[in-house]
């Protein structure tokens, strides 16, 4: 943090230029992350070795939500980096660490060929990108909320959500791709292995944009001898309720969010029975829409508060969580199938599109990074991480139908987090644009 003296005046234009970046830079981050979930429906047989689909599925997404148990400390670490060292930094260090896990999953044989090395090296692989994305979030959540304007904080800030959504659903183009130019036992042999060779290469790309982006000018405004050096005691100290409030207002998001993306192709899958290839086809199209809903929900957050909208996705996803996750379980036409995921991600929009910038807009610039990234990083782990694993051993178990109202019941706790906290929009703490 370097003064006053270090504040770029910011044209439209060079705004726009460094928006753009800082997503574009999001994007490829969570296409690397996404298609380890993408992919591991043909992955699973080669690390975990089992006669039970279910099973295998179970065993690679435990290893998923092992990799979001690290979220919190890469949030942690480079929460504080961010914080101390500038968002460019914390943004160019996480997708190193991405790159280098990416590597590791496409270049690790199977099983068959080095036996327990080959899960616990996909492990290994998982963990420094979990360190990567809890990193990611803060940093990309804080620069997109800084250097957009507050007139239109809730629309610019919502395209983290868009090429996080892209991400994803670039890993599942990828997989349509590859399922319909690829022999099956090609793809269910070696042909997985692409898209994290893909994911490699794109973060070295990234790693270049990232340095030629400009700092923001809520980073370079703090004064380093007045302001408090960031850190994990400082937010505990001066800062619970924001954290709380940050922790609280994710875990019902969080978990609808990876209900109805990640683990929505599997569950039409192994629930619903749709083919690996339809599954993914309903996945993505869906998605695609959802994504773009977003800068249309953050710009109505922009016009109406922030509360509004958060408080739409608490009522509507208490009341409907239940009928569609149970009319998906059973319906047999792809277009049905399609319209129900549909209305579940319109439904989950009023928390994606919105939750960066209601984070960001908590906390003073010293802490923020921090502030946004370990919170929530927390209930990602908790949460989201765990949503996979959740559904598919109440499946295990006959008992699927209890997930469904596992599912409404931490939204329903975050609506009254939305209820009774104050609108960040009229209440924001970033001062500088």
């Amino acid at each position: 943090m370097s003064g006053a003296s270090s504040i770029i005046a910011m044209t439209p234009a060079r705004r726009l230029r460094n928006i753009v970046g800082g997503s574009a830079g999001n994007l490829v981050e969570w296409f690397d992350w996404y298609a380890y979930a993408a992919f591991a429906l043909y992955f699973a047989p080669i690390f975990f070795p089992s006669e039970d689909p279910t099973a295998q599925l179970l065993s690679a997404a435990g290893v998923f939500a092992v990799g979001f148990l690290m979220r919190p400390v890469g949030a942690w670490i480079m929460g504080v980096y961010a914080d101390r060292k500038g968002r460019k930094a914390g943004l160019t260090l996480s997708v190193s660490l991405m790159c280098a896990g990416s590597l590791i999953i496409g270049c690790t044989p199977g099983y068959a060929d080095i036996g327990l090395a080959a899960p616990a090296l996909l492990l290994f692989a998982r963990l420094l990108q979990g360190i990567s994305v809890g990193g990611e979030y803060g940093s990309s959540a804080t620069y997109l909320s800084e250097m957009a304007t507050a007139k239109n904080r809730g629309f610019w800030s919502s395209f983290q959500y868009v090429t996080l959504i892209s991400g994803q659903l670039l890993a599942l183009i990828l997989l349509i791709v590859l399922q319909q130019t690829m022999d099956k036992n090609a793809l269910a042999s070696w042909g997985w292995r692409i898209p994290f060779f893909v994911g490699a290469a794109l973060a070295v790309v990234v790693f270049w944009l990232r340095r030629r982006l400009d700092e923001t000018n809520a980073f370079e405004a703090e004064d380093t001898q007045a302001a408090p050096r960031s850190s994990a005691t400082l937010l505990i100290r001066k800062h619970p309720k924001e954290a709380l409030l940050v922790f609280g207002l994710t875990a019902g998001g969080t978990l609808a969010f990876y209900t109805y993306t990640t683990y929505l192709q599997k569950f039409l899958v192994n629930t619903s029975g749709f083919t690996k290839e339809s599954a993914t086809q309903i996945s993505a199209a869906a998605l695609f829409i959802f994504m773009l809903l977003q800068p249309a929900v953050g710009a109505l957050s922009d016009k109406i508060g922030r509360r509004p909208v958060m408080i739409a996705f608490g009522v509507t996803g208490l009341l409907f969580t239940v009928p569609i996750m149970s009319a998906l379980a059973v319906v047999d036409n792809g277009w049905a199938a399609f319209g129900l995921a549909l209305a579940a991600l319109v439904i989950v929009s009023g928390y994606t599109a919105i939750n960066a910038v209601v984070k960001a807009e908590l906390f003073p610039a010293h802490i923020r990074a921090l502030g946004v990234a370990l919170p929530y990083a927390l209930a990602n782990a908790i949460f989201g991480g765990t949503a996979e694993y959740a559904a598919l051993w109440f499946k295990s178990i006959g008992n699927e139908s209890i997930y469904f109202w596992y599912v409404t019941g931490m939204i329903g706790l975050s609506l009254i987090i939305f209820v009774f906290m104050r609108d960040t929009k009229h209440n924001s703490k970033i001062t500088h644009e």
